[in-house]
């Protein structure tokens, strides 16, 4: 990959896009080929039961206060102009419909205990971050992803991001949950080497029921997507990745009517088809939050379960080496050990 301008440059005094991003994690190995960087962007439009990452729901930054560190100064609530946060017996409360997220408490904090879920970025702090990174992309065939929440929320931002990127000859990935106006996807796509797309369900009625939204417009756009594909050539790749959710999408008929839907609408499009076992151990955050979290005592996902879905996803695929299996599985007696410490087999 060779350089081009120097992007951090270009313009020099004029603004870049600005977005409100969760995090920059380097060296990801779960968010596309090879070794990247991801951007998790906040703002998500589907409130899915399962989400493990509740942070990233909101558009705006959020506080959340973490136990372990606090001295008990009580530094964060005479900083609040808002009298958002109080001391109660379980430790600082934050009264969510009073604060704004101005983060002054996160400023003040002296033991870091109130900590930031979210920051506002220009376009230039993270290709510069990011390209720190440029020698890893290159041997290990990765790049950077746009993840979330949902970028596609926050699309100014995440085109101007993305086109820099390839400027520099860095790999693009969009991580997206489809389900926004065709007119804003249709921008982004062409700058992405790759497109991961997630169906969880197929039905609209039970994606609805745990997720918010029907899946109607989410499919809708992934069949303008294939069509876009054939007319552009772009983008290059797509993958389709599905959470295996006990109780909710791990049903093999529903397994089956995703795959069904990949052979007969999207075909040889598809590149790679993953199933992301559960992970349940986002509890911490939703307590830190203030959220009730009706999944916090679904167990991992077994590798025997795992395999049993992904031989469904072959058989109805008809394409070898496509399906794959990612996250935290465990043995069938790991599950039975974890759940009697839990309190009982579930």
């Amino acid at each position: 990959m060779k350089p081009s301008r120097d992007v951090t440059k270009r313009n020099e005094g004029s603004l870049f896009p600005k977005a409100t991003i969760l995090k920059l994690q380097k060296m990801s190995t779960e968010d596309g080929p090879g070794l990247r960087s991801t951007v998790f962007f906040k703002g998500c439009p589907l409130r899915c039961a399962w989400c493990h990452n509740p942070e990233s729901i909101s558009t705006r930054p959020e506080v959340h206060w973490v136990a372990q560190r606090c001295i008990g100064c009580l530094t964060c609530i005479k900083s609040c102009p808002e009298q958002a946060l109080s001391a109660e017996d379980g430790g600082i409360s934050v009264n969510r419909s009073l604060c704004t997220g101005c983060l002054e408490c996160t400023k003040v904090c002296p033991s870091t205990a109130m900590e930031a879920y979210g920051r506002i970025v220009a376009v230039d702090e993270i290709v510069r971050d990011v390209m720190k990174d440029r020698v890893y992309y290159e041997k290990s065939g990765g790049g950077v992803t746009l993840s979330g929440g949902e970028p596609s929320l926050q699309p100014v931002f995440a085109r101007a991001l993305m086109r820099d990127l390839k400027q520099q000859g860095i790999h693009t990935a969009l991580d997206t949950s489809g389900h926004c106006r065709w007119e804003t996807l249709e921008t982004l796509i062409p700058l992405a080497d790759l497109v991961m797309y997630d169906i969880k369900l197929i039905a609209p009625e039970p994606h609805r029921e745990h997720t918010g939204v029907t899946s109607t417009l989410i499919l809708e756009n992934l069949l303008k997507l294939a069509s876009f594909m054939d007319s552009a050539d772009k983008p290059p790749e797509l993958w389709i990745r599905t959470p295996v959710i006990p109780g909710y999408t791990n049903d093999p008929a529903n397994i089956r009517a995703i795959g069904t839907f990949i052979r007969e609408t999207l075909g040889n499009r598809v590149s790679r088809w993953d199933l992301c076992a559960f992970n349940n151990l986002c509890s911490d955050k939703y307590a830190g939050l203030g959220m009730e979290w009706k999944c916090r005592d679904l167990s991992h996902v077994t590798e025997d379960e795992m395999e049993r879905l992904a031989a469904v996803a072959r058989k109805v695929i008809e394409r070898p080496g496509i399906v794959f299996k990612t996250g935290p599985m465990v043995s069938e007696k790991s599950r039975v050990r974890l759940s009697l410490i839990n309190g009982g087999i579930r």
